[in-house]
C-alpha cells in the first residue's frame, strides 16, 4: 500500500465518521465496549511478555 492510498483510507474513514449521528457514534461506542472486557486483552499481552523477562533474567 503507498502512501497515498494510506491517506486515501484514512480521508473515507475519517468522514464516514464525521457523517453518523453523534447519538449513533456514542452508542457504537457503547457497544464495543461491552463486548469484550479490557482485561483480558491487557492481560493476555502482558503474561508472555513478562514470562519471556523471567526466564531472560534466570539465565
Amino acid at each position: 500500500m503507498s502512501g497515498n492510498d494510506y491517506v486515501k483510507f484514512v480521508t473515507q474513514q475519517l468522514v464516514q465518521y464525521m457523517d453518523q449521528p453523534p447519538a449513533e457514534r456514542k452508542k457504537k461506542k457503547e457497544k464495543d465496549q461491552q463486548g469484550h472486557p479490557f482485561y483480558i486483552n491487557r492481560w493476555l499481552g502482558v503474561i508472555p511478555f513478562a514470562w519471556k523477562t523471567i526466564r531472560k533474567k534466570a539465565e
